[in-house]
């Protein structure tokens, strides 16, 4: 196997309870009118996303790290969607489960926000954290 790439992917609670549900191990299948999953390639996109798009009506924000396949990602453009630092790969919603299968590790919680204006919530980092351990404990890899 080539080395692993790290990524980062902005999620909200629901996505996170998803995720948990899979003991950390995979991102949740796409809904019917989402084309592509994007994971991101900078923590700096992903923390602007979580904190200043899911963190709207009250909502919290999360900011994931995962590493993924190398050579896999690699078939895998990366697509520039706004300045420079807005970089994403797509991967298409039929290949999601191609690229959970070439994850490398579980998936972890980094950053969470919360308020108006947002602002990092380590409390809701700490419980994500949390449920994430537990969920890595169940996983028999």
């Amino acid at each position: 196997m080539s080395d692993s790439v790290v990524l980062f992917r902005p999620v909200g609670r629901k996505e996170l309870d998803l995720i948990i549900e899979a003991d950390m191990r995979a991102f949740p299948p796409r809904l019917d009118w989402q084309p592509i999953f994007y994971p991101v390639l900078n923590v700096k996109y992903a923390t602007q996303i979580a904190r200043d798009w899911n963190t709207k009506d009250g909502a919290v924000g999360y900011v994931t790290r995962l590493a993924v396949n190398g050579e896999f990602i690699a078939g895998y453009e990366a697509h520039q969607v706004g300045s420079k630092v807005h970089l994403e790969h797509w991967i298409p919603a039929g290949e999601l489960a191609d690229f959970n299968l070439n994850l490398v590790g579980p998936i972890e919680f980094i950053a969470a926000f919360r308020g108006d204006p947002p602002e990092s919530d380590e409390r809701a980092l700490a419980e994500a954290r949390a449920l994430s351990a537990a969920a890595q404990a169940r996983y028999v890899g």
